[in-house]
């Protein structure tokens, strides 16, 4: 499924996840709660953006507020892995730049996106990870929270029934990895991503979330994309950047970019899920090859909405 929309600058586009579960799985309390959610955030990072904010300022606020929401598989909300811990991975990058941030496998950090952020600013490293990371947060002055506070009932029970089945269960099969891309009123862009990975997922796994160029990417030649999905064909397939090459070296539109890593790249290597793009000429396409992605838009011209199916 893609959906294309056509503004004037800014654009923002988020996720909450894209998955196999089905609309019609959801009661109505669920889907009303998930709708509330994202437009939530879309009704406090918008105004940012719309007011003059820089794109990155903004996707990070806005994967951080997505964070906070327990209903999405990032910070607060994030899945258990097999030995029943946290592990959370996130990325930054600001297409005006080309720098980016990232940080993978970090436990008891409140906002992986932060740290990622801070990271962004670093002239000798891109990604941290584990023990490495958790310090640097520290150092930083990033909050912590203890392991409780990342716990939510529904994501002990994926994983106690992931261990009854022996698998690995997507993470967003019911909810997602999170993310959130923009073009500000000045035509740069920017990507977010996090994600507590997956239910049951092996100890030191790590998606493509915080990998720039599979799972976050952003150039102002081109686009701004965050990906939702399984995580291992988004890595083989650097799903995030195929988009960008396309449109960079073969100039195909946003859409077009999106239609052909979604529909064809993605597929040919079973990957289930989706991506959010935005581009400096002002296209938001907002694609997926399961039966659902949780997603929030708005734009000059576009009034700010959400969709599940």
């Amino acid at each position: 499924m893609i959906h294309t929309f056509k503004s004037r600058l800014p654009l923002l586009a988020i996720h909450g996840g894209a998955g196999d579960l089905r609309p019609e799985d959801l009661d109505p309390e669920q889907s009303a709660a998930y709708r509330e959610a994202l437009q939530r955030v879309v009704s406090i990072a918008w105004p940012m953006l719309r007011d003059g904010g820089k794109a990155l300022d903004v996707v990070v606020e806005a994967a951080r507020l997505l964070e906070d929401e327990p209903l999405f598989n990032a910070g607060k909300g994030s899945v258990f892995t097999s030995d029943q811990r946290h592990e959370m991975d996130a990325a930054v990058m600001c297409g005006k730049t080309g720098q980016a941030g990232a940080v993978a496998g970090v436990s008891g950090i409140k906002n992986p996106v932060q740290t990622a952020r801070h990271v962004l600013d670093e002239k000798s490293y891109v990604m941290l990870s584990g023990n490495g990371a958790e310090g640097y947060a520290r150092n930083k002055g990033d909050a912590f929270e203890a392991p409780e506070y990342f716990y939510t009932e529904a994501r002990h029970e994926q994983l106690l029934k992931a261990k009854v089945e022996d698998r690995v269960a997507l993470d967003h099969h019911k909810y997602g990895t999170i993310g959130a891309v923009a073009v500000d009123v000045d035509g740069n862009c920017a990507a977010a991503t996090s994600t507590g990975g997956l239910t049951n997922k092996q100890y030191g796994r790590i998606g493509d979330s915080p990998i720039v160029g599979a799972g976050t990417y952003a150039s102002n030649k081109t686009c701004a994309i965050s990906c939702t999905g399984y995580g291992e064909p988004f890595l083989l397939r650097s799903a995030a950047y195929q988009v960008a090459a396309r449109m960079d070296f073969g100039g195909a539109t946003l859409e077009e970019a999106v239609r052909a890593t979604v529909e064809k790249d993605l597929m040919d290597y079973d990957g289930d899920g989706g991506l959010i793009a935005v581009g400096p000429n002002g296209e938001i396409v907002l694609g997926y090859n399961s039966a659902m992605m949780y997603r929030g838009w708005v734009a000059r011209d576009v009034e700010a909405d959400c969709g599940i199916a």
